[in-house]
């Protein structure tokens, strides 16, 4: 099999995967926590399209920011990132040699959360969507393929903005539970080989790991970075079906990211 075609399997394993995954969530979570909004930033039930991005959610977001305030002037460091602001601090094609970045896609598709079992490994199964406890303010995501087309990487970043004291609550329950969780089930399908990896020291902290996702009858190996950088997590994953025990994510996306958000926000 072709590394062309297997990086075309693993997206649409992942397309899949993500697409099961939210609207099973999406249900009986919405029902308990009416009005709980997404990690794409919107209501539960409200729409999505495109990339996720639209007027009205920018609006919406938008009141984050104190009344009056000039949007051209930098943040405070625990004052949630806006949708408009995430926008400018994500990477785009051009900005890492070798890479592609498009509209997320699959990462888009981003549902509330559902109960993991076992419940120490909910922040794993919850990051596999890039949703949170508590969940981000608002988000953007984006995929990103190497252009290189026998590379079978799949690589999604997701930006997520959080209110004083969110994010780092966040990075605490994931690396306990990345330290804790070996498998586990969520909505359906099996996870194994959850594996804290070593810290990368990026940010103001951050977390690694690995695991494999059994998706359609297909083992998805993927490796996850998280780095917290004030308010804000950056978040990335990389799926490879053909070098599960190379998977990794991409050091030069990480920190290409981080240097564009952190001169996005200066």
């Amino acid at each position: 099999m072709s590394r062309r075609i297997t990086r075309t399997l693993v997206a649409a394993s992942v397309v899949v995967g993500l697409g099961c995954a939210s609207a099973c969530a999406g249900g009986d979570e919405k029902d308990k926590k009416a009005g709980r909004t997404s990690a794409t930033g919107q209501s539960a039930d409200g729409p999505k399209g495109g990339d996720g991005a639209g007027a009205a959610e920018d609006k919406d977001k938008d009141r984050a920011k104190a009344p009056g305030k000039d949007s051209s002037v930098a943040p405070d460091a625990d004052e949630p990132l806006t949708r408009a602001q995430l926008k400018k601090a994500a990477l785009t094609t051009g900005d890492v040699k070798g890479y592609k970045v498009e509209g997320a896609g699959s990462a888009d598709l981003q549902g509330a959360s559902s109960p993991a079992g076992p419940a120490k490994c909910q922040p794993v199964a919850d990051m596999f969507l890039f949703t949170t406890d508590p969940v981000s303010r608002t988000s953007l995501s984006r995929g990103v393929t190497a252009k290189d087309e026998t590379d079978a990487s799949v690589t999604t970043l997701a930006l997520l903005s959080y209110g004083s004291g969110e994010a780092d609550d966040v990075l605490a329950g994931l690396r306990k539970a990345t330290g804790e969780c070996t498998a586990y089930q969520y909505v359906g399908y099996k996870y194994s080989g959850v594996k804290e990896l070593a810290d990368p020291k990026l940010g103001d902290e951050s977390v690694a790991f690995r695991l494999v996702a059994s998706i359609e009858g297909a083992e998805v190996p993927a490796a996850y970075t998280v780095v917290r950088d004030g308010s804000t997590l950056v978040a990335f994953s990389s799926m490879n079906m053909l070098d599960a025990d190379e998977v990794e994510v991409p050091a030069e996306l990480v920190e290409a990211q981080l240097a564009k958000l952190k001169k996005a926000t200066a």
